[in-house]
């Protein structure tokens, strides 16, 4: 990795490689969504292993973000990113070739794990990359990834569809890596900066123990979350106080490694003593739960209310990525001026164009309503593009460079079990509003989506209340303008 003082003259193309493996680890985590029913066709199967095709490669995909990280500071991020995208596209070309169902979900599950471990180099190098202004317009960039990538899933997996056919454009959804992630994969090999300094040893440098902790306080709440479809909460809840006891014995843990001197998985003073870390990372949980429950909402509602095709239905959505897409890589550019203001804005606007969106589906319902959402989706996707990068910017930036990828995996990790709170949370709205309403789709719409800009609000406040605390911090020690430092660096 490149820790002089001289930036590195590729960096920015590294970026370009880097972003491109990443955008398709996150597309994958709803890209398949609108494949399933061609899965079912291709390959049968019941409606469980189906839906493990898409909950596999989440689940695992969260539980190994914060180890991926590690891996990643601790040997190197350039041989994490190389063998994770490796992993990530042989494991692509596996779950397109699978003959069996069964087959499908371990290679999703090997997959989600190749995307986990991929994602967090993306944060961890730019922050060895990138400094001061450039820094911002860089995760700017990582922004505009993952805005799109949630967003614009849909489309592509509808576009592929339509391409190859129903009954095997599915295996296409996941052939289509194979050639992207091999080209990048020549490139990062070219590009990407060799770590300087010693070698690192796993069994020296990696916390095993606390891995095994961490990973099992994640599955316990991930597991009821992405298995709601199948009733997962009601059946699985009791897992949630066993997260809370293996997540306790991890903080327990994790301090106590750092008492006797040696490396943890994840120092826990990232979150007491890191200025802005926690409740940035609390935002970005928060708003990934009213943000990302949405996208289900909106395909129940567009398919199975008004008969959309999976295509029509992607692209009704699509002002949302476009607005995102663009402001995201603006507000990268204005961070370093605006601050946590940004974040606040955006969420302003999300929360307002959600809730123009429900309020048009309840007085205005009809075949058209695709088009007629199509202004308020564009202004909050241009709020969620004024969130996801900036905020990810401020949350990071008082990180210590060695601990730039576990930062950014657990981070990440909040975000992927907001994504699966929001998902369960608002798709049951939409189902409990449907036989209330007597199947009125657009009602069921319009209550979820309140209850989606209410979550966001809720971000909101948090998002003020950090705006207050950065003022105050400023104020009294001019932390802002310091270089970045923790007592524990």
């Amino acid at each position: 990795m490149t820790l002089t003082d001289q930036p590195d003259p590729r960096r920015w193309k590294a970026l370009a490689v880097t972003l491109t493996a990443g955008f398709m680890g996150l597309l994958d985590v709803n890209i398949v969504n609108v494949a399933l029913p061609s899965i079912q066709k291709g390959i049968g199967g019941d409606a469980g292993t189906a839906q493990w095709v898409v909950s596999g490669y989440a689940l695992t995909f969260g539980l190994v973000l914060v180890s991926g990280g590690r891996l990643g500071d601790a040997l190197g991020r350039r041989r994490m990113f190389l063998i994770a995208l490796a992993g990530f596209v042989a494991m692509s070309a596996f779950a397109g070739a699978a003959p069996t169902g069964e087959v499908l979900v371990v290679a999703r599950l090997l997959q989600g794990c190749a995307a986990g471990l991929l994602t967090p180099q993306n944060t961890g190098l730019i922050q060895d990359l990138f400094r001061g202004a450039e820094r911002g317009k860089a995760f700017g960039a990582f922004g505009s990834v993952v805005g799109i990538s949630t967003a614009v899933g849909p489309v592509l997996g509808g576009l592929i569809l339509a391409v190859f056919g129903e009954e095997q454009g599915w295996r296409w959804v996941f052939y289509v890596n194979v050639p992207i992630g091999a080209f990048a994969f020549v490139l990062a090999l070219r590009l990407l900066p060799r770590a300087e300094g010693r070698p690192a040893r796993l069994r020296s440098e990696i916390d095993f123990p606390g891995v095994l902790l961490l990973g099992l306080a994640v599955l316990g709440v991930l597991l009821p979350l992405v298995e709601s479809e199948a009733d997962g909460v009601r059946r699985l809840w009791w897992l949630f106080p066993v997260a809370a006891v293996f997540g306790f014995a991890f903080v327990r843990w994790e301090r106590r490694v750092v008492r006797h001197e040696r490396t943890p998985l994840m120092d826990v003073r990232l979150f007491t003593e890191t200025p802005g870390y926690t409740p940035g990372a609390l935002i970005g949980a928060v708003y990934f739960c009213g943000f990302a429950g949405i996208w289900l909402v909106f395909a129940m509602f567009f398919q199975q209310g008004l008969g959309y095709t999976p295509l029509e239905s992607g692209l009704a959505v699509t002002p949302f990525a476009v607005g995102a897409a663009v402001s995201a890589a603006v507000a990268g550019r204005l961070v370093a001026r605006w601050g946590r203001r940004l974040t606040v804005t955006g969420l302003s606007l999300v929360a307002l164009g959600l809730g123009v969106v429900a309020l048009l589906a309840w007085l205005a319902p009809g075949q058209d309503l695709g088009l007629v959402v199509a202004l308020p989706l564009l202004v909050a996707g241009t709020g969620g593009g004024m969130v996801i990068s900036p905020n990810t910017t401020l949350t990071l930036e008082c990180v210590p460079t060695r601990m730039a990828g576990v930062a950014g995996g657990a981070l990440q990790t909040g975000q992927r079990i907001g994504t699966a709170i929001g998902t369960a949370v608002l798709a049951s709205v939409f189902r409990a509003v449907l036989p209330v309403s007597g199947n009125d789709f657009p009602a069921a719409l319009a209550v979820s989506l309140v209850c989606a800009a209410g979550i966001v609000l809720f971000a909101l406040g948090l998002g003020i209340a950090e705006l207050r605390a950065r003022r105050a911090r400023a104020s009294n020690d001019q932390l802002l303008s310091a270089t970045p430092a923790a007592p524990y660096e």
